[in-house]
């Protein structure tokens, strides 16, 4: 009969190059891989995997976009550029290229009031 061969607790350096392997072979960051508890490759290995589990488990993917939806006029078509914001901006705020509002034509004035009767006078005075 052989005897089965029991594993050699790891430490030092190996012990933490052995958490490394298997934390990033079951998808966890280094700083994860260093909580890892085990003192031979096996029972990291089986950590390592529960935890990861533990972890997509309780933050599962998002599913599909967060936020978007069909973009306006001014944002696609004309490229989505900065340039083509800027003319879209002013266009619809009346500016002109150096971003001035174009001068308003001063309106008509008279000295003369619209509400009186140019027959009432004539007709008084007769």
């Amino acid at each position: 009969m052989t005897e089965q061969q029991t594993p050699e607790p790891l430490a030092g350096p190996v012990l933490e190059l052995a958490k490394l392997r298997a934390g990033l072979a079951a998808g966890l960051t280094v700083e994860q891989s260093a909580r890892l508890q085990g003192s031979d490759e096996a029972a990291l290995t089986a950590d390592a995997t529960s935890f990861a589990s533990e972890l997509s488990a309780a933050n599962p993917a998002p599913q599909g976009p967060r936020s978007g939806g069909p973009r306006g006029d001014d944002v696609s078509g004309g490229a989505g550029t900065i340039a083509a914001g800027v003319a879209a901006y002013r266009a619809r705020n009346g500016l002109d290229e150096n971003g001035q509002r174009p001068e308003r034509r001063p309106l008509p004035t008279s000295t003369r009031n619209p509400y009186t009767e140019p027959t009432y006078t004539t007709e008084h005075q007769r």
